[in-house]
């Protein structure tokens, strides 16, 4: 679905992701790294535990807000199958994050390496299945 040997992000597909050249996801029941559902800033990988169902709350919104970032994106699923309503939006606008980019998952993740590579101070918050 997505490669780039560029990095941070050199791979993702369904369930997976290798993030400077450590795997990441859920492959055949078993939980790899920091699992499907990740938090990205820099190169630094943690799981994103707060995401649960298809619909975002402001409280699955966390790690992000005391990074000082130029752009957060959120990768919404494979099939763009994750909500984000706009409450949720104003919440990380009011809390200093101006741009955020909603996005499938393999598009967020070209994103983010874009925006890494021009230097900028993004964060990805990304959902790997659905």
């Amino acid at each position: 679905m997505f490669h780039d040997s560029r990095g941070p992000i050199e791979q993702f597909s369904w369930g997976r992701f290798v993030v400077c050249g450590e795997e990441h996801g859920k492959v055949h029941g078993a939980k790899i790294g920091k699992g499907k559902d990740i938090r990205l800033i820099g190169t630094k990988v943690s799981k994103w535990k707060e995401r649960e169902g298809h619909r975002l709350s402001k409280s699955m919104i966390s790690g992000v807000f005391d990074e000082r970032l130029d752009v957060l994106i959120i990768g919404i699923g494979v099939d763009g199958l994750i909500e984000c309503p706009d409450e949720v939006l104003k919440h990380i606008k009011s809390r200093g994050i101006e741009r955020v980019i909603l996005k499938n998952t393999p598009y967020a993740c070209r994103i983010y390496n874009d925006l890494y590579h021009e230097g900028k101070r993004v964060a990805l918050l990304a959902h790997g299945t659905c």
